[in-house]
């Protein structure tokens, strides 16, 4: 097939087309910005556009499919042509839904904890020798790419509740009729698409909806949400989840099945719950409780999902992704609770549009409260881009409570640096790059 990615440049996207290539299609594609990683691996593989920006000349009718990506908008003029000349328009989402119809299809769904959770279900299959295929929201160690499409008869998928594309404004986890679906929990975020909280939880009670008849359905009991979803599903394989049995002692976590230990490579009972919804998916494919324990004893995690990035003369230094509220709460306190003698400090970056809007702040409240010290960033320069009211650091900090609000990131930068002591834990939380600063030259 000849395939043409409308913002080839994404992080998904761009392995979608790398994917695509090794599988022999003829692939091309276009995007105004394409940033490092994705512009080195593409130009690597000769996918690079040779110019950035849209040009409808690239758009012929012996193109077989357009896969359409999210930073493209509706009049994009590449896509304009390709509707003009009825070219099969695809979002991401939609094409693997296509390419996966004859598989056994697990999903993993939630507002946080989506990625580690199909980490790790990957990590499993692969220690036992398991034929599948994936998409994913990370680099996984282990794994040449972020998505695989091959003729596996299984597929693990994270299934993301936002928009499919600029043309599909279904969640992305509409298109995969689950055979097992897990949801991880609920907690309002995508202000932007779902600008209520009921809307946001109906996507995840319309998401069940999806699941095969004879499929199963695992979510995390202790979510008032999902209890109310769960006890409306008319399903008869229903499995609520909590943490694993647990021993915690500094950063050694020992998990308990009946008499067995097994000691982990992860801590935070954030992890403790996902593991648990791991092997209940990965028991539903066949595999032994036990077995899925014993791989995940090498499992160390997912890049910038509580990340070690350093650790040397007593300073550790995380980087995570968290940017909702229930993300941050959840990596802070895991973090104060593994190193609970050290001076912890909390730094996140608000960089999404929720993040950055004065309706959504009050959800962090407290959130960083397990820190010893925590500091907020934002750039004011992200509000021009995203066209949005600009925030105050008072503002910030009076929806935080406790926190140093800090908008110059280098003024942020030398305050860190002068905390650099033995003993001391950085957790740097952002979707973002902290305006390109490497946060492991912290100590230096």
């Amino acid at each position: 097939m000849r395939i043409h990615l409308i913002s080839i440049g994404g992080a998904v996207m761009h392995n979608m087309a790398l994917a695509l290539q090794q599988n022999g299609h003829q692939v091309t594609g276009s995007d105004d910005e394409i940033f490092e990683p994705s512009r080195g691996r593409l130009d690597k593989a000769n996918l690079l556009p040779e110019k950035m920006g849209w040009d409808v000349s690239r758009i012929t009718t012996d193109i077989d499919a357009i896969i359409l990506g999210m930073h493209a908008r509706i009049d994009n003029p590449e896509l304009l042509k390709a509707q003009e000349l009825g070219l099969p328009i695809q979002s991401f989402p939609e094409f693997v839904a296509a390419q996966s119809q004859n598989k056994k299809r697990v999903v993993v769904a939630g507002s946080h904890g989506k990625t580690s959770t199909t980490a790790m279900i990957m990590h499993v299959l692969m220690h036992e020798n398991m034929d599948f295929d994936y998409l994913v929201g990370s680099q996984l160690d282990g794994f040449d790419l972020m998505v695989k499409l091959s003729d596996a008869p299984l597929i693990i998928l994270e299934g993301d509740e936002y928009l499919s594309s600029p043309i599909d404004r279904r969640p992305k986890f509409m298109w995969y009729n689950p055979d097992v679906a897990i949801i991880t929990g609920v907690a309002w975020d995508h202000i932007n698409v779902f600008p209520t909280w009921e809307g946001y939880c109906d996507q995840f009670q319309l998401f069940t909806d999806t699941i095969k008849d004879d499929g199963a359905l695992i979510y995390y009991k202790h979510d008032e949400v999902l209890q109310s979803i769960a006890a409306k599903s008319q399903l008869k394989n229903i499995l609520p989840y909590e943490a694993l049995e647990h021993k915690i002692d500094g950063s050694t976590v020992t998990v308990y099945e009946h008499t067995k230990a097994f000691e982990m490579g992860v801590f935070g009972k954030h992890n403790l719950e996902n593991m648990h919804s791991a092997i209940h998916a990965c028991v539903q494919l066949g595999i032994p409780r036990e077995k899925c324990l014993e791989a995940l004893q090498s499992f160390t995690g997912t890049a910038k999902r509580l990340e070690k990035v350093y650790e040397e003369n007593e300073i550790v230094i995380f980087r995570d992704f968290a940017h909702s509220p229930s993300k941050v709460k959840a990596t802070v306190d895991a973090v104060k609770e593994t190193y609970p003698n050290h001076n912890v400090i909390g730094v996140l970056e608000l960089h999404t549009f929720s993040s950055l809007n004065d309706d959504f702040l009050p959800l962090y409240k407290d959130t960083m409260n397990a820190a010893d010290q925590a500091f907020v960033h934002f750039n004011t320069h992200v509000f021009e881009m995203k066209k949005m009211k600009v925030l105050s650091a008072n503002e910030v900090k009076r929806h935080f409570g406790e926190v140093t609000v800090q908008t110059d990131i280098n003024k942020l930068w030398d305050t860190l640096k002068s905390q650099s002591k033995p003993k001391t834990v950085f957790l740097m939380m952002s979707s973002g790059n902290f305006g390109g600063k490497d946060v492991k030259d912290l100590p230096s």
